[in-house]
Protein backbone atom coordinates (compact mmCIF):
# COMPACT_ATOMS: atom_id res chain seq x y z
CA UNK A 1 0.00 0.00 0.00
CA UNK A 2 3.03 2.54 0.90
CA UNK A 3 4.70 0.93 -2.21
CA UNK A 4 2.29 2.23 -4.37
CA UNK A 5 1.36 5.92 -3.00
CA UNK A 6 5.17 6.17 -3.39
CA UNK A 7 4.72 5.00 -7.01
CA UNK A 8 2.30 7.48 -7.34
CA UNK A 9 3.95 10.56 -5.85
CA UNK A 10 7.05 9.77 -7.97
CA UNK A 11 4.72 9.28 -11.46
CA UNK A 12 3.22 12.66 -10.69
CA UNK A 13 6.22 14.57 -9.80
CA UNK A 14 7.80 13.20 -12.72
CA UNK A 15 5.08 14.14 -15.03
CA UNK A 16 5.28 17.63 -12.99
CA UNK A 17 8.73 18.25 -14.00
CA UNK A 18 8.22 16.89 -17.57
CA UNK A 19 5.50 19.42 -18.19
CA UNK A 20 7.31 22.65 -16.50
CA UNK A 21 10.30 21.37 -18.21
CA UNK A 22 8.33 21.22 -21.73
CA UNK A 23 6.42 24.61 -21.08
CA UNK A 24 9.84 26.25 -20.33
CA UNK A 25 11.76 24.71 -23.16
CA UNK A 26 8.53 26.12 -25.73
CA UNK A 27 8.73 29.52 -23.73
CA UNK A 28 12.39 30.06 -24.36
CA UNK A 29 12.50 28.38 -28.12
CA UNK A 30 9.44 31.10 -29.13
CA UNK A 31 11.73 34.14 -27.47
CA UNK A 32 14.49 32.71 -29.98
CA UNK A 33 12.28 32.23 -32.80
CA UNK A 34 10.87 34.93 -32.87
CA UNK A 35 11.11 37.99 -35.31
CA UNK A 36 12.11 41.31 -33.59
CA UNK A 37 11.87 44.80 -34.68
CA UNK A 38 14.45 47.56 -33.89
CA UNK A 39 11.47 50.01 -36.02
CA UNK A 40 10.42 52.56 -32.65
CA UNK A 41 6.86 52.61 -34.24
CA UNK A 42 6.56 48.68 -33.62
CA UNK A 43 5.10 49.11 -29.98
CA UNK A 44 2.45 52.14 -30.76
CA UNK A 45 -0.73 51.52 -30.62
CA UNK A 46 -3.07 50.60 -33.84
CA UNK A 47 -6.22 50.41 -34.67
CA UNK A 48 -8.03 49.31 -37.71
CA UNK A 49 -5.26 51.09 -39.91
CA UNK A 50 -5.65 54.21 -38.19
CA UNK A 51 -3.44 55.53 -35.53
CA UNK A 52 -5.47 56.71 -32.30
CA UNK A 53 -6.30 60.41 -32.09
CA UNK A 54 -6.56 60.18 -28.16
CA UNK A 55 -5.96 58.45 -25.20
CA UNK A 56 -7.63 54.30 -25.18
CA UNK A 57 -8.32 54.30 -21.53
CA UNK A 58 -11.70 56.23 -21.68
CA UNK A 59 -13.80 55.11 -18.95
CA UNK A 60 -16.61 53.26 -19.20
CA UNK A 61 -20.32 52.94 -18.16
CA UNK A 62 -21.03 51.03 -14.98
CA UNK A 63 -24.07 50.07 -16.76
CA UNK A 64 -21.83 47.93 -18.83
CA UNK A 65 -20.46 46.13 -16.01
CA UNK A 66 -23.92 45.56 -14.09
CA UNK A 67 -24.95 43.85 -17.47
CA UNK A 68 -21.99 41.75 -17.48
CA UNK A 69 -22.52 40.81 -13.92
CA UNK A 70 -25.67 39.72 -14.43
CA UNK A 71 -25.07 37.78 -17.71
CA UNK A 72 -22.89 35.79 -15.20
CA UNK A 73 -24.74 35.25 -12.46
CA UNK A 74 -27.99 33.82 -14.55
CA UNK A 75 -25.38 31.66 -16.50
CA UNK A 76 -24.39 30.06 -13.43
CA UNK A 77 -27.47 29.35 -12.27
CA UNK A 78 -28.40 27.44 -15.21
CA UNK A 79 -25.08 26.18 -14.89
CA UNK A 80 -25.81 25.08 -11.35
CA UNK A 81 -29.22 23.64 -12.01
CA UNK A 82 -28.65 21.06 -15.18
CA UNK A 83 -26.12 18.96 -12.55
CA UNK A 84 -29.41 19.04 -10.00
CA UNK A 85 -32.49 17.97 -12.92
CA UNK A 86 -30.35 15.50 -13.50
CA UNK A 87 -30.25 14.39 -9.44
CA UNK A 88 -33.52 15.41 -8.47
CA UNK A 89 -34.49 11.58 -7.51
CA UNK A 90 -32.09 11.38 -5.62
CA UNK A 91 -31.69 14.41 -4.01
CA UNK A 92 -35.60 13.79 -3.31
CA UNK A 93 -37.79 16.57 -1.94
CA UNK A 94 -34.47 18.19 0.41
CA UNK A 95 -32.73 19.17 -2.81
CA UNK A 96 -35.86 20.48 -4.32
CA UNK A 97 -35.99 23.16 -1.35
CA UNK A 98 -32.82 23.88 -1.48
CA UNK A 99 -33.18 24.64 -5.22
CA UNK A 100 -36.24 27.10 -4.68
CA UNK A 101 -34.13 28.52 -1.96
CA UNK A 102 -31.22 29.38 -4.84
CA UNK A 103 -33.78 30.34 -7.30
CA UNK A 104 -35.41 32.86 -4.83
CA UNK A 105 -32.28 34.47 -4.15
CA UNK A 106 -31.35 34.91 -7.36
CA UNK A 107 -34.91 36.32 -7.97
CA UNK A 108 -34.36 38.89 -5.22
CA UNK A 109 -31.37 39.87 -6.93
CA UNK A 110 -32.91 40.48 -10.42
CA UNK A 111 -36.18 42.52 -8.63
CA UNK A 112 -33.33 44.41 -6.91
CA UNK A 113 -31.37 44.97 -10.65
CA UNK A 114 -34.95 45.73 -12.20
CA UNK A 115 -35.83 48.12 -9.31
CA UNK A 116 -32.60 49.81 -10.15
CA UNK A 117 -32.89 50.66 -13.82
CA UNK A 118 -29.88 47.86 -14.43
CA UNK A 119 -31.65 46.49 -17.38
CA UNK A 120 -32.83 49.73 -19.29
CA UNK A 121 -31.09 50.07 -21.97
CA UNK A 122 -30.26 53.98 -22.87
Amino acid sequence: MVGQSVDLIIQFGLMAFIGGAVAVFLIVLSHWLAPTSKNPNKGLPYECGVLPQEDARVPYNVHFYLVAVLFVLFDLEAVFMYPWALALRKLGTLGLVEMLIFIFILLVGYVYAWKKGVLEWE
